[in-house]
């Protein structure tokens, strides 16, 4: 993962960096701040990951490199199009609402000219995970299923989009659908928000009829 070999040191300050990147935004949080709260010297935190944004790929690659295995398995299941399609959403939207606080402070804190050029491994990471969409998107329009026309690029934007649209005006819909615990708006969340973006996802794939 970006050349970063995990030991219980690093893996400690990267769940302290995860807790405090979610708590106090990746702004507000300082090295100093996850030097302090993992009790390990400022300069060992700098010496393993050098910068903030090196940290915080750090964090992105731990969470989330297991995501490419994820969908290259998927990729070989024997499943129909829509079926793959539908469990892909599944798999985004599970390992998004796991990382919430990561997740946020990656798309909506980071500046992305500076992202990009900070985050190698993760843009390289994204690069891999699209090729797997590219390829079960493929293996439907070959059997027929799925329009030739389709902007597959923006299928991972539309799925991530509407998971945070729904996330970060989560007071309103809280209050709106009556979602008034904690596991009831994360069942919500797996159930009738991924039922809702799977159907999305199937108008913009599927011939009309």
């Amino acid at each position: 993962m970006s050349n970063i070999e995990l030991n219980d040191k690093k893996i400690q300050i990267l769940e302290v960096a995860e807790k405090l990147f979610s708590e106090k935004g990746f702004e507000g949080t300082s090295i100093r701040d996850i030097s302090k709260h993992a009790k390990i010297n400022i300069a060992m935190v700098s010496y393993y990951f050098g910068s903030k944004e090196r940290l915080l790929e750090a964090l992105i690659l731990y969470k989330t490199s297991d995501l490419k295995l994820q969908l290259e398995n998927l990729l070989q299941e024997n499943l129909e199009p829509l079926e793959k399609v539908n469990k892909l959403i599944e798999i985004y939207i599970n390992r998004i609402s796991c990382n919430k606080g990561i997740f946020r402070v990656l798309h909506f804190e980071i500046n992305s000219e500076k992202r990009e050029k900070s985050m190698i491994a993760f843009t390289e990471l994204k690069k891999g995970n699209l090729k797997s969409v590219e390829s079960i998107i493929a293996q439907g329009q070959a059997k027929g299923v799925f329009r030739k026309d389709i902007i597959i690029p923006l299928l991972t934007p539309t799925i991530i989009g509407t998971f945070f649209h729904f996330h970060m005006n989560k007071s309103f819909f809280v209050e709106l659908l009556n979602l008034n615990t904690e596991e009831m708006y994360n069942n919500y969340i797996k159930t009738s928000l991924t039922k809702h973006i799977q159907q999305t996802i199937k108008a913009l794939l599927v011939y009309e009829n």
